[in-house]
């Protein structure tokens, strides 16, 4: 659906990314994770055509974002940080602008106009004037202009920020419904707002891609092992002596005995499974396991391991300023 090729971007002397290439699935939630100043923003400006890259190229849905801009912008629901609201219109008239922006004509913006109040659950709000909504409605009001058009793929950025706990479940809730009929691309940098609704997660550090993969399989691949843990009742010599009996187990890593139950963290080569014979030659000694489960590296754990050593700081102070720079450059021009 979206493939990102060498893309690089640079302002002055400094690279807010550098040759950046991964390719986006069509009927997926990616996740676009890193530290701030990381480059996020700026790829995803880039991916909708909101800013041109120094090199590289973007093509989504096979129309390139230069050479056809008309093409793939229509392909694309931008909802930004701070959403470009009107706050003296009404969701409905801010829907129908944004339906006419996009080329709509009057008869079909009307039926998508409700379509996407639903769908988005602001049609109870459509006729109140947005300034005087809560900032989660205000959300989904950006969110439903984002859906006009009906393009194939949704970039969110940060769309959590701000909001209570209880308009983050809603928020993230919709997310994932819109997975099911849209590619997604969420940036953000929380970590259990990737974990709990992304299918992908890609992983900036540096103006690089560090990492794709889901969270499993990152985890598999900077750990090089997996851990299981497991609780069978019987003595802890017993048990320990059943579970080493095991063929490719790596080693026990912690074991203790309580109440007549034993607790084992086993290690396990990666990408192995031995939760079935473990658990059958636990029952065949007479020793039934009352607890297993994988134990893998938390999105956190991956995050600091793959952006350990950023001066995330320096580049944050960095990119805006350079992001300023542009803007000027735009203005004279």
């Amino acid at each position: 659906m979206i493939k990102v090729e060498h893309l690089t971007k640079r302002y002055g002397n400094h690279y807010a990314i550098e040759d950046l290439s991964f390719t986006v699935e069509e009927g997926k939630i990616y996740g676009l994770l890193g530290p701030n100043g990381a480059g996020k923003s700026t790829t995803m400006n880039i991916i909708t055509g909101y800013i041109s890259a120094t090199s590289g190229t973007v093509t989504v849905d096979g129309y390139d974002i230069l050479e056809e801009p008309s093409a793939a912008r229509a392909c694309i629901g931008y909802l930004p940080e701070i959403p470009p609201l009107y706050m003296d219109m009404t969701p409905r008239e801010y829907l129908n602008f944004a339906g006419e922006l996009k080329g709509m004509k009057k008869a079909a913006r009307k039926e998508q106009i409700q379509r996407v109040m639903d769908r988005t659950g602001i049609a109870e709000m459509a006729d109140r004037l947005i300034k005087h909504l809560s900032k989660g409605y205000k959300q989904r009001v950006g969110l439903a202009g984002a859906l006009m058009g009906s393009p194939k793929v949704i970039i969110l950025d940060e769309p959590t920020v701000g909001l209570d706990p209880a308009q983050v479940i809603g928020i993230r809730e919709l997310i994932r419904d819109l997975g099911k009929t849209h590619t997604v691309i969420l940036s953000s940098h929380i970590l259990s707002e990737v974990q709990a609704v992304c299918d992908q997660v890609l992983i900036i550090s540096g103006g690089h891609l560090t990492a794709q993969g889901t969270p499993e399989e990152l985890s598999q691949r900077l750990s090089g092992k997996t851990a299981l843990n497991l609780t069978a009742l019987g003595s802890l010599e017993k048990v320990r002596a059943v579970v080493e009996g095991v063929e490719k187990i790596g080693g026990i890593l912690e074991a203790h005995e309580e109440n007549g139950e034993t607790s084992l963290k086993v290690e396990i080569p990666s990408g192995q499974d031995l939760r079935a014979e473990l658990s059958a030659a636990l029952a065949g000694a007479g020793c039934p396991v009352t607890a297993l489960a994988t134990e893998t590296l938390s999105l956190e754990d991956i995050f600091l391991q793959l952006t350990e050593g950023e001066n995330a700081a320096g580049q944050q102070e960095e990119e805006p300023a350079a992001a300023d720079q542009e803007q000027e450059e735009e203005t004279k021009e």
